[in-house]
């Protein structure tokens, strides 16, 4: 069903379908949205798959630089950067990889980087009710760098700051340190 609109998007772009380069272009732009949406079939509560631990400490946890991909809402166009989370333990860890795979749960979905941050920092709340979360995304937009406005240079920032990173100052200042220190130092 993909396939047969990419055609007939190919057309009103003015493009020949049956030409050679774009006999194929059909299917493998359907398998690459599929790929890229994947988010849309993945549960946050099977991905973590119990994989959580008791745990009687309450020093911070910080994940830093996760990588992602995400597509655009509006354009239906890459954005691309790293999230940084950390959450205050209340009696509970999760497993470090499901961090991992959480972040790309939802960045994998058609998005917005404010609901993603959001979305992330919702799920490891309701997961871990832990004593805080707080989550940052730094992303570059390809709607905004080869379109529009054209700014090459531009990156979005985003955070959602839960508990006691909202509620206090030190806490969400130590955070934003820490991830902040440069990957050599």
């Amino acid at each position: 069903m993909i396939e047969s609109k990419i055609t007939e998007i190919l057309k009103d772009l003015g493009e020949d379908p049956n030409r050679e380069g774009l006999l194929k272009t059909p299917f493998r732009v359907a398998k690459s949205l599929k790929f890229l949406t994947r988010g849309y079939q993945q549960d946050p509560k099977e991905v973590i798959n119990n994989a959580l631990f008791e745990h009687e400490q309450e020093d911070m946890v910080i994940v830093r630089d996760i990588g992602f991909f995400s597509m655009c809402e509006h354009h239906l166009l890459p954005f691309f950067g790293n999230c940084s989370l950390g959450y205050i333990p209340n009696g509970k860890i999760i497993g470090l990889s499901k961090i991992a795979r959480l972040v790309d749960i939802y960045a994998r979905r058609l998005q917005v980087q404010e609901r993603m941050t959001h979305e992330i920092a919702g799920v490891l709340e309701e997961t871990l009710n832990p004593r805080g979360v707080a989550v940052v995304i730094q992303a570059q937009h390809l709607c905004m760098q080869m379109r529009g406005v054209e700014k090459q240079n531009a990156m979005m920032i985003s955070s959602c700051m839960l508990g006691e990173f909202k509620e206090n100052y030190s806490t969400r200042s130590e955070f934003m340190s820490l991830i902040q220190t440069h990957k050599n130092g």
